[in-house]
């Protein structure tokens, strides 16, 4: 069972920011996929078109497509090379300038930063340590025994309600701290609705 996170009476601030679109300039899940091999990335989307499809219909989650995806572009292959990989990687990023300097303002009032995104652990990982998040809560990849990518989740994918749901298993009701919030899409809702004050897509909705 997991615990709630003990933190100091002066950090009873939590900034909780999304990733893709919100901090970068662009999605970066296909891109880390691309970089990792063009050739095998072509191929899971072909295999995976009418998965892909369906959800771009609507017919179908977006847990389902990308775990479609996930297990054709990335199955077996070995987690500690792919967090290697993306050690250097991550520094290719483009971000977005203002929704940095508002990390920078959170961090410098020593409030406690929280990455809280969709994308996988595999290497935003390495996404929260460059950037100096203080917890990360996303999507992780399930691993075998032997260290390789089975292509699945551990857990659910963290989007929509899953975000606020980890983060309040994490650090309890948003009602005993004052949450700050940072999106740019549907997933982040939730969130944004919980929180205090919050950001969409760079425009301050709840000042």
């Amino acid at each position: 069972m997991a615990t709630q996170t003990q933190f100091p009476d002066s950090t009873r601030v939590i900034a909780a920011f999304d990733f893709d679109g919100t901090l970068t300039q662009r999605d970066t899940f296909v891109p880390f996929l691309a970089h990792l091999s063009r050739v095998r990335l072509l191929a899971a989307l072909l295999r995976t078109a009418p998965a892909l499809t369906a959800f771009a219909l609507r017919l179908r989650s977006n847990e389902d497509a990308k775990r479609s995806l996930c297990r054709a572009a990335l199955r077996g292959r070995s987690r500690a090379e792919l967090v290697h990989i993306a050690r250097a990687w991550v520094h290719t990023i483009a971000l977005r300038p203002a929704l940095i300097e508002r990390l920078r303002w959170h961090q410098q009032q020593g409030h406690r930063c929280v990455l809280v995104s969709a994308s996988p652990d595999i290497y935003l990982e390495e996404v929260a340590r460059y950037l100096g998040f203080d917890d990360l809560i996303c999507t992780r990849m399930a691993v075998d025994p032997q260290g390789l990518l089975t292509g699945d989740f551990d857990g659910l994918n963290c989007w929509g309600p899953e975000k606020l749901r980890r983060l309040t298993e994490r650090f309890g009701s948003p009602q005993r701290y004052e949450l700050h919030a940072y999106g740019d899409s549907r997933g982040d809702q939730w969130l944004i609705d919980a929180a205090h004050h919050a950001w969409y897509r760079g425009q301050a909705v709840k000042p």
